[in-house]
């Protein structure tokens, strides 16, 4: 598992693959995501070792310098985060009544920020890392625990959105219906 993780997010689909090509040319990382996105963006993420990403996303912000919407760099992320990135992951239903949290934000690179920053505040389970695909151009994480660790993982995340003015919503709902926890799942 990479220790580390970096984003580079772009307006245009051009410059987005060229700075995933200076990305993954100038250090050795994992390319985690080279894709298009809604609405015509462009997202390049790469894992490994913290300097090796740290030097990776520099090559991409130079390369597409001017075509930048944002874009990161975390040191040390959640061991969850990845694969509710790549896809839902697992919950266990079985144990009753679950509170559900929803951060929504602009960009990508803010929601997996702010995804991270949740689930190491209190004990919850992203679900979902939705990135921009299918939904306009905004992303968001769905978290689901219990109710006071879900309306604190929602506050950190939400808050480290709103310092850049790039949270659209923050939501919890403290006893999701069993209905509507299996449309999400």
């Amino acid at each position: 598992m990479n220790n580390a993780i970096g984003l580079v997010e772009c307006i245009s689909i051009g410059r987005g693959y060229e700075a995933a090509d200076a990305m993954v040319k100038r250090a050795g990382v994992t390319l985690l995501a080279c894709r298009t996105v809604c609405s015509g963006k462009h997202i390049t993420m790469v894992g490994g070792d913290v300097a090796a990403v740290n030097a990776s996303v520099e090559a991409g912000l130079k390369t597409a310098e001017g075509s930048v919407i944002d874009h990161f760099v975390i040191p040390n992320i959640h061991e969850s985060i990845i694969p509710a990135i790549l896809g839902a992951s697992p919950v266990d239903i079985s144990t009753g009544q679950v509170s559900l949290g929803i951060i929504e934000t602009f960009t990508v690179a803010s929601l997996i920020l702010s995804a991270d920053a949740a689930v190491k505040a209190a004990n919850v389970v992203p679900v979902e890392v939705r990135v921009a695909i299918g939904i306009g151009g905004k992303s968001h994480v769905t978290l689901v625990g219990e109710v006071s660790a879900v309306k604190s993982a929602v506050e950190a995340g939400a808050s480290l959105a709103a310092q850049n003015g790039l949270l659209i919503s923050k939501v919890v709902i403290p006893s999701l219906s069993a209905d509507v926890l299996r449309a999400i799942l």
